[in-house]
C-alpha cells in the first residue's frame, strides 16, 4: 500500500488554513502533519515533521515564504506549492522551483488539479533509475553526455548549464528535476543554483568572509550554502572545510 503524502500548510490567515485543510482532508492520499501561522514556525515544523509537500503563503510577517525556503535550504520539502493573493511573485516562485503558484481566491477544481500533480510527483508510477546519460539538443545537433563527465551544473534562467571540461551545454531542465534524476552517490547540491560532481571536489575552504567554497579539480571555486554543507560533508565522508577547527 502506497503511504499518503506528508503535507504541511503554512499561512498566517486562519481562514485560509481552514480552507486548505478542508480540501486536503477529503483526500485519503494526503496526510496533514501540521499547520503553521508564521514563517518562523514553519521552519521549525518542517525540520521536525519532514513533510514531502508544503502549501506555502508568500507574504507573512517577519519571515515570508521565500525566506522560509532560503532558511531551510536542503531541508526544504521536495514539493512546494505557493498559495497567495499576490501575483507579482510568480517568476520568483519559478526560480525557486515551486511546483505551482495558486492565486487566491481559487476554485476547488484548480486546487485539486494542483494536488493531483503534487501526488504524481511525490509518488511516481515505478522507480526511475538514476540517469547515467543526458541528451542535449543544440543547433541541430544531439549530444549524448555521460553523467560522470559533468564537472558541475548551474541554474541558468529556464535552463541548467552543464559544465564539462572547457565546454558548456544548456539543458532545459530544472535543478530539482536534475537532482532527482542524477545518481546521489555521484552528484550533490551545494547551493540552490549549483550541483557538483563529487568526484571532482578537491577541497572545501572557508574564505575570509566566513563563506564556504567548494574547490573543484582544476581550481574552479563554487559557493557552498551553509544549509547544504552538512549533506555535502556526509557525501564526502565527513571531511571538514579547510581552515575550520
Amino acid at each position: 500500500m502506497t503511504p499518503p503524502v506528508r503535507t504541511l500548510i503554512v499561512d498566517d490567515e486562519p481562514l485560509a488554513r481552514a480552507s486548505l485543510r478542508s480540501l486536503l482532508e477529503q483526500d485519503s492520499d494526503i496526510e496533514l502533519v501540521g499547520e503553521c501561522g508564521s514563517g518562523v514556525e514553519a521552519i521549525t515544523s518542517v525540520r521536525a515533521s519532514r513533510p514531502e509537500l508544503m502549501f506555502l503563503d508568500v507574504q507573512m510577517p517577519e519571515c515570508d515564504g521565500f525566506d522560509v525556503l532560503e532558511a531551510l535550504g536542503a531541508d526544504a520539502p521536495p514539493i512546494v506549492v505557493f498559495v497567495t493573493a499576490y501575483d507579482q511573485y510568480a517568476l520568483k516562485a519559478f526560480e525557486v522551483e515551486a511546483l505551482d503558484y495558486v492565486l487566491k481566491p481559487f476554485d476547488d477544481a484548480r486546487f485539486l488539479r494542483v494536488v493531483a500533480r503534487a501526488k504524481a510527483q511525490a509518488r511516481p508510477v515505478g522507480e526511475r533509475p538514476a540517469s547515467d546519460r543526458l541528451i542535449v539538443k543544440s543547433s541541430g545537433r544531439v549530444v549524448f553526455l555521460r553523467a560522470s563527465e559533468i564537472d558541475w551544473i548551474e541554474a541558468a534562467d529556464y535552463y541548467a548549464s552543464l559544465h564539462v571540461g572547457d565546454r558548456t551545454h544548456l539543458l532545459r531542465r530544472s535543478m530539482s528535476v536534475l537532482e532527482r534524476e542524477l545518481d546521489p552517490n555521484l552528484f550533490c547540491r551545494v547551493h540552490r543554483s549549483t550541483i557538483v560532481n563529487l568526484a571532482r571536489v578537491r577541497e572545501l575552504l572557508l574564505d575570509a568572509n566566513g563563506e564556504y567554497e567548494v574547490v573543484l579539480e582544476g581550481g574552479r571555486r563554487l559557493r557552498l550554502s551553509r544549509s547544504y554543507r552538512e549533506e555535502l560533508q556526509k557525501r564526502l565522508g565527513g571531511r571538514a572545510p579547510a581552515g575550520t577547527a
